[in-house]
């Protein structure tokens, strides 16, 4: 076994599991092994082809949890990677391989900082083999099941690559909620010469795509911008040129802040097209796969940003930018930060972090750890 204070070599072993979603590739079971050594209780939660992973350690007082996850993306092309993406290699001073920024890195300096740490809170660890793929049965479950149990934790911290460019830039303090659509409109089929005996639902469509996006959603949240509508495909059945379509469908995604749940979202796009089609038959199929949140636990925020600027000298923004993530689960739980490494090339192909920064994350990780025991009473 590594030196668990090493937290690059551990990055470098977590590297060699060929972890790719929903496989679990070695990565869990060397993640437990590493915990049982530092003293946790370990717990697997398989559920369908996805493996995941609890881990406890300490009574008596507010849990800190470290949340991430061990699976990547496919490594793509091979012959497109200097070396080959699950053979770790140091080079220039970066580390490359398939999970060095996302998030195999973050991974490994918690590790790390739990091991070098000479004061540490109550602690708890939730990673999950599923948050590159549908993460039907990763978070999501393996929350369900531990709260069933009467398991928890009073905060969470998420090692996702929150940082743009520069460690110690961004950590993500909310994220937008995610919803996809799909509009269908029902016409009458007909011939393009005689259009009095049919009923074009393109024209149709088009009203309620203008109804959609010509009225902003909303003006903004506190620290998210306003909500946005993309349009993402639209189309017809196949049909020879001189007929007219019976139907007619566009796909969107609507990325939301706080303004709206996914429920009151969905109400208001029913809405807009109601107005702008009478008369007319149509469908919308929504999935909200996230719902938006914002951390407002100003004390707890404020613990990962000094830390991360007592190490790098750079306070790092409160984001609430870019995609989904498991935050979005975690967040229903507990006030939920997210802060990790650069993600400049995570899912490229010769993805790559440097040493320094797996580090310097593990030694930040450390003063989170320090600070949180120290202010744990208050909380």
């Amino acid at each position: 076994m590594n030196d668990l204070r090493s937290p690059v070599a551990l990055a470098a072993d977590l590297i060699r599991c060929p972890s790719v979603t929903p496989a679990e590739g070695g990565a869990l079971d060397l993640l437990q092994g590493w915990l049982e050594a530092l003293g946790f209780t370990v717990r697997r939660l398989p559920f369908g082809e996805v493996d995941n992973l609890w881990a406890e350690r300490g009574e008596g007082g507010p849990r800190l949890c470290f949340a991430g996850h061990t699976d990547v993306v496919p490594p793509g092309d091979e012959a497109g990677w200097r070396t080959p993406p699950f053979e770790p290699v140091v080079r220039g001073g970066l580390l490359h391989g398939r999970g060095a920024s996302d998030m195999k890195g973050a991974v490994a300096a918690f590790v790390a900082a739990v091991a070098q740490a000479e004061e540490a809170p109550p602690l708890a660890l939730l990673i999950t083999g599923d948050e590159e793929g549908a993460a039907l049965d990763g978070t999501k479950r393996a929350l369900a099941a531990i709260e069933a149990e009467g398991l928890g934790f009073d905060h969470c911290l998420v090692g996702e690559p929150t940082n743009p460019g520069t460690l110690g830039e961004m950590m993500k303090v909310g994220r937008r909620g995610s919803c996809n659509a799909v509009l269908t409109v029902t016409g009458r089929q007909g011939h393009v010469a005689y259009p009095h005996n049919a009923a074009n639902p393109l024209p149709a469509l088009l009203r309620a795509l203008g109804a959609l996006t010509g009225t902003p959603l909303d003006e903004g949240y506190a620290r998210f911008q306003p909500s946005n509508l993309e349009l993402t495909a639209w189309g017809t059945p196949q049909t020879a040129e001189n007929v007219i379509p019976g139907m007619a469908w566009a796909r969107f995604n609507v990325r939301f802040n706080p303004s709206w749940t996914g429920e009151s979202l969905v109400r208001e796009l029913e809405r807009r097209i109601d107005e702008a089609l009478p008369g007319w038959e149509w469908t919308l199929a929504p999935r909200v796969s996230g719902e938006a949140f914002l951390t407002e636990d100003e004390e707890f925020t404020a613990l990962i940003a000094g830390a991360a600027e007592a190490e790098t000298g750079l306070r790092p923004e409160p984001s609430t930018a870019g995609g989904t993530s498991d935050a979005r689960f975690l967040s229903r739980h507990a006030p939920t930060v997210e802060f990790g490494l650069v993600g400049e090339t995570m899912h490229q192909t010769n993805e790559r972090v440097a040493t320094a920064d797996i580090e310097t994350l593990a030694r930040i990780y450390g003063r989170i750890l320090a600070g949180y025991a120290e202010r744990a009473a208050a909380w």
